[in-house]
């Protein structure tokens, strides 16, 4: 959807024909002019999918799976590979209470072994690490942005980067400072020859970037230099 939000009149077309949108329904809070958010979120369930096979809808309305097998949801969960991003937990009896967190969410996370291109804040004593992965051309793309380094750790890192040298890849590149965000990052390129190891959610962006960033506590870096190449990024439904 975000490569479709820019575009306009024939562009648009025909990005909506590249890339259609589905609407997934995955809860019920008001049929046939009564509000059901009183009910529990079994009968909203049920009423939802008696309306969905009333009505014989079919893509682009799609119908959220719903179990409570367990062996079900293990299945799901091997489903990381092609962009499933986690699980929701409801309670069967609860009432859908707006503004209120009372779902779960389990993340389905990966190790990824990405390389240290960039930093933010002085070479000595780095706040973040811009990572980067390897393309099948040997390029480093970018791909996420640790979260804070306490002191110790960005002081411990410091003593592992170089300064990035002429004709570095990223050089003239500008880095957002989050997925979405219009602002734009004040970096410091470092030669891109550390590689640390990151515990990430599996949510990517059209481009494969991460959509969260990894947590800097997760970031260790390898006692080796030697980065590692990368596969083509998991693509998700629209």
């Amino acid at each position: 959807m975000q490569n479709r939000l820019a575009r306009r009149r024939a562009g648009a077309a025909r990005t909506a024909e590249e890339w259609p949108a589905h609407f997934v329904a995955f809860d019920l809070l008001r049929l046939s002019g009564t509000d059901t958010t009183g009910w529990p979120y079994r009968r909203r369930r049920a009423a939802l999918a008696s309306m969905f096979a009333a009505r014989r809808l079919s893509a682009p309305w799609t119908l959220c799976p719903s179990t409570t097998d367990a062996d079900v949801v293990r299945e799901w969960l091997m489903w990381a590979s092609v962009g499933m991003e986690g699980l929701v937990f409801k309670r069967l009896d609860d009432a859908y209470r707006p503004s209120v967190r009372s779902w779960q969410k389990y993340k389905v996370r990966e190790t990824s072994e990405p390389i240290v291109g960039a930093i933010t804040g002085p070479l000595a004593a780095p706040r973040t690490l811009l990572l980067g992965r390897y393309d099948t051309d040997g390029r480093p793309q970018y791909v996420g942005r640790t979260t804070t380094l306490a002191q110790v750790a960005g002081a411990a890192v410091a003593g592992l980067l170089a300064a990035g040298r002429r004709g570095h890849p990223w050089t003239g590149c500008s880095f957002s400072a989050g997925w979405g965000s219009q602002e734009k990052l004040n970096v410091t390129l470092v030669e891109p020859e550390m590689v640390v190891e990151v515990g990430v959610d599996v949510a990517h962006d059209a481009s494969g970037r991460w959509r969260h960033r990894p947590p800097a506590g997760g970031a260790t870096p390898h006692a080796g230099t030697v980065p590692a190449p990368t596969s083509p990024p998991p693509t998700s439904p629209a």
